[in-house]
């Protein structure tokens, strides 16, 4: 029998590494971008056209390389940053595997141009698919500035899975605010398609993030500084009243190396328990440092997913410092137990003089309803008591199974109450029908705008438009899914990368204030799981649908609860909310029977 294993060609294993490293253009930023901070720039110009699909720069004033170094960057595995295995565990760079500019290389048209600064010329090195097209000497400043053209070319299938540009811009945004946090020390500009999203001058950490998030983050951010053998935890934590709807401002760095943690997310969430409002997620920025050895950052390809040696430890000292913090200015409050807590109590000297309690002088001969008619007027009063307090009580107990007593109830009359400002209850032939209200709600309104397609009826002007500031990333998230966005009925503008103004809202949809109900949309539509059957109307409709119904703790009136029964029970799905929910559910007699046996 003939051998069949064979080793992959280069530029095949370099296409499938590619797979892993690089997802989208974002991946691309990421890499480029981190280099670049490893090189020592102090200045970093980030260049999008077509959302990273047409071009991709990234230039720098870092160290730049010689011709040999160069070259050798793009063979997979060759690295400046470690030369054994032990250098794995105190790896204080952004990258080190070796493989990002061989991926890159792999699956894209590739041109640098690197100087370094003691030399008069530089290097020009042009790549396409892995094949070294061109190296040759060129004219350029010091430092290094990768040019990234036609992502995926050589890979129809998967350029044909990526995004709308939107999309696309968005997570590219993501990364560059993740890398800009990290290191504030750096300028950094981010353009796309000769629009500037961003201007950065370096500064400090505070500057930094209201560069990136805007000025009334600034007003909101409570330092962090705490000091331990273990970690050092710095950064800032936004205020609790402040706490948005939405992720996107929400940083963990180590090492000032960007991370996600889920674990030590819920430590800041515990601190802030009980101070949040309903809902809402508070927004932090948080730096630790660790030894380099009690940390493994090669777990993942992308680096992003970082294990640490005592991270049950680490969430205590995390939790500790946000509750300091939040109780240092006051947002909770902070008592010194340690402290002895004395209370300077006055006391006679006097001798014999003994304290006397204060006496009150009480008529209890005293009568309110004394004077003229004081008969009449007692009796007006205890009337009108008992008519207030004891009117229609025997409503509470159905008199039906009484002895020569009737029914007040007609037949088929429904009857409906609220449990705990959550549950609509309602008894039916088989037992007790239990529903709760938002998700009601929810199925209702998500249906009433898929339904609501007719111009005359489809928006609401207001009055005066709302100006809301928006994340850059929820910038693009809107552009994205503009068109479906307007067919529900909202009308809106979007000004410069940073704004929306709303001018009309969906009618029949009860708003008070566009911002909140804004952020709530933006967080359900982006955790709202993407159905390809369904297409990006549904889930902005669903998004739309669960940011505008009522919340739970609204307390319902009868003639409110009869409607939505009513108007639950006239949808077409009434049992599921749109994105598979229970909405009811009805405890029968047998059950009930049994829990009172």
């Amino acid at each position: 029998m003939a051998d069949i294993i064979r080793l992959l060609p280069d530029s095949v294993a370099n296409q499938i590494a590619a797979g892993e490293v690089i997802q989208r253009p974002a991946s691309v930023v990421k890499e480029l971008m981190e280099n670049s901070v490893d090189a020592g720039a102090d200045n970093i110009e980030l260049i999008i056209r077509d959302s990273g699909k047409t071009l991709i720069q990234v230039i720098d004033n870092g160290t730049g390389m010689s011709e040999t170094d160069a070259r050798l960057s793009f063979e997979r595995h060759a690295t400046s940053k470690i030369s054994s295995a032990n250098d794995l565990f105190a790896i204080k760079t952004k990258g080190f595997r070796g493989e990002a500019l061989a991926s890159i290389a792999a699956v894209s048209m590739v041109e640098l141009r690197t100087r370094k600064a003691d030399t008069d010329e530089g290097t020009l090195i042009i790549i396409n698919g892995s094949k070294v097209e061109a190296q040759e000497p060129c004219s350029c400043m010091p430092g290094s500035c990768f040019s990234i053209k036609n992502l995926f070319f050589n890979i129809p299938a998967r350029r044909k899975f990526l995004k709308s540009d939107n999309t696309e811009m968005r997570h590219i945004v993501i990364e560059f605010q993740k890398i800009a946090l990290a290191h504030p020390e750096i300028r950094f500009q981010l353009l796309h398609n000769n629009d500037v999203i961003y201007s950065l001058p370096a500064g400090n950490r505070r500057q930094r993030i209201v560069g990136v998030f805007g000025r009334q983050m600034g007003n909101d951010l409570i330092p962090l500084d705490t000091s331990t053998n273990l970690v050092n935890v710095s950064g800032y934590v936004g205020k609790p009243e402040n706490a948005r709807r939405t992720y996107g401002e929400q940083f963990f760095f180590v090492n000032n190396r960007f991370m996600k943690h889920p674990y030590f997310h819920r430590a800041v969430t515990e601190a802030c328990q009980n101070i949040l409002p309903a809902e809402t997620i508070p927004s932090y920025f948080i730096f630790m440092e660790v030894d380099a050895a009690s940390i493994d950052i090669n777990i993942h390809p992308t680096k992003t997913e970082i294990k640490f040696e005592d991270e049950r430890t680490i969430w205590q000292i995390l939790m500790a410092s946000v509750k300091e913090a939040l109780g240092r200015f006051n947002i909770v409050p902070s008592i010194d137990f340690s402290s002895e807590m004395l209370i300077d109590i006055p006391v006679s000297t006097i001798p014999g003089n003994t304290p006397v309690p204060p006496e009150i002088a009480i008529n209890r001969q005293y009568d309110p309803f004394a004077g003229e008619n004081s008969v009449s007027h007692k009796q007006q009063f205890i009337h009108n008591f008992e008519k207030e307090h004891h009117a229609h009580w025997e409503k509470l107990f159905p008199p039906a199974d009484l002895p020569g007593r009737k029914s007040p109830h007609t037949e088929g009359e429904r009857r409906f109450f609220q449990l705990g400002g959550k549950y609509i209850a309602c008894p039916v032939k088989s037992g007790l029908m239990i529903i709760d209200q938002k998700r009601a709600h929810e199925r209702i309104l998500f249906e009433k705008i898929l339904k609501n397609k007719g111009p005359a009826n489809l928006s609401q002007a207001l009055m005066f438009p709302v100006s809301i500031n928006l994340n850059p990333a929820d910038y693009f998230l809107i552009r994205e899914i503009e068109e479906d966005l307007q067919k529900t009925g909202f009308r809106f503008r979007l000004a410069d990368p940073d704004m929306i103004i709303i001018t009309g809202l969906p009618a029949g949809l009860n708003i008070s204030d566009p911002a909140p109900m804004l952020e709530q949309f933006l967080e359900e539509y982006k955790n709202s799981p993407a159905d390809p059957s369904e297409g990006t109307r549904n889930k902005v409709a669903a998004a739309l649908a669960a940011a505008s119904s009522i919340p739970h703790g609204r307390i319902l009136f009868k003639d409110e609860m009869e409607d939505m029964f009513d108007t639950l029970f006239a949808c077409s799905s009434p049992n599921f909310t749109p994105l598979g929910k229970p909405v009811l559910s009805i405890i029968d007699l047998a059950e009930i029977e049994q829990r009172l046996k």
